[in-house]
């Protein structure tokens, strides 16, 4: 915590940090508390420890894949992607990436990319899915407190094992709520600043930053948030939700009309 994390830094941390050095636990029970503790300076609100049991718990827990369904407005195809939380393995992500690709097809004239509920998880098989709909380059950058790295787009397809497919430029419109948290405001932020996406719905729940997790002796697992999100705009954020270009109770629907009145 110390060395990585984002707020790990004045006074504060350095009085978290000389508190839990000084205690003495008795039990496994009682250093996770001190840890726990901890963290919510080190890392804020996005860092938590995850218990063994609760590790084990979620390797054999199940995912969704995304659902693809093509519509017609006005005479305008219109691709509806619902993109669901993703924490598989890299196999798993290829097949999560690929059920959307393949079921795009190429003179598709707008879509709509429904992140609404998705809580997180791997973003690279998320962004891997759409990246047709992204311009080449550097998409979003991450800012720790050493400096600031960079990802394009070619990097997230290398780890997905993803071949690029040829882009397909028309209207983005994605619908957003106060589920979508952590990868899934990672991946709408790769839309920010793009002429052609607009979002719709609520405000995010507000964990646009990055987790890095450091395995324990006991099988615990503390993760750590070293990092925040920086849109291609040079927006940064973090803790904070993310406001959609248009608030609405009805997001779908207004969305599909604002795609077909760009068409």
């Amino acid at each position: 915590m110390d060395k990585n994390g984002l707020y790990a830094v004045g006074d504060e941390w350095e009085k978290a940090k000389k508190e839990a050095l000084e205690a003495d636990p008795l039990t496994m029970e009682e250093a996770h508390s001190i840890v726990k503790e901890a963290l919510k300076v080190a890392g804020g609100k996005h860092s938590f420890l995850k218990e063994a049991e609760v590790e084990v718990q979620e390797k054999t827990s199940e995912w969704e894949m995304p659902q693809v369904s093509i519509t017609d407005s006005c005479g305008a195809k219109i691709a509806v992607v619902k993109l669901p939380q993703f924490a598989g393995n890299r196999d798993e992500g290829l097949k999560y990436a690929k059920t959307v690709i393949d079921a795009v097809p190429d003179d598709i004239q707008g879509v709509v990319i429904d992140i609404r509920g998705n809580g997180g998880g791997d973003m690279y098989p998320m962004i891997s899915s759409v990246h047709r709909f992204i311009p080449e380059g550097d998409i979003i950058s991450f800012r720790n407190r050493k400096g600031t790295m960079k990802i394009s787009l070619d990097y997230v397809l290398m780890c997905t094992d993803v071949k690029q497919s040829s882009p397909i430029e028309c209207p983005v419109a994605i619908l957003t709520d106060e589920g979508t948290g952590s990868s899934a405001e990672a991946l709408l932020l790769c839309f920010r600043g793009l002429e052609k996406a607009r979002v719709f719905g609520s405000e995010t729940a507000g964990y646009a930053s990055s987790n890095m997790p450091y395995k324990m002796q006991d099988g615990s697992v503390v993760v750590l948030t070293i990092g925040c999100d920086v849109a291609r705009t040079g927006e940064e954020f973090c803790d904070d939700p993310i406001q959609p270009d248009v608030q609405t109770d009805s997001p779908m629907e207004d969305a599909v009309a604002w795609i077909t009145g760009q068409i």
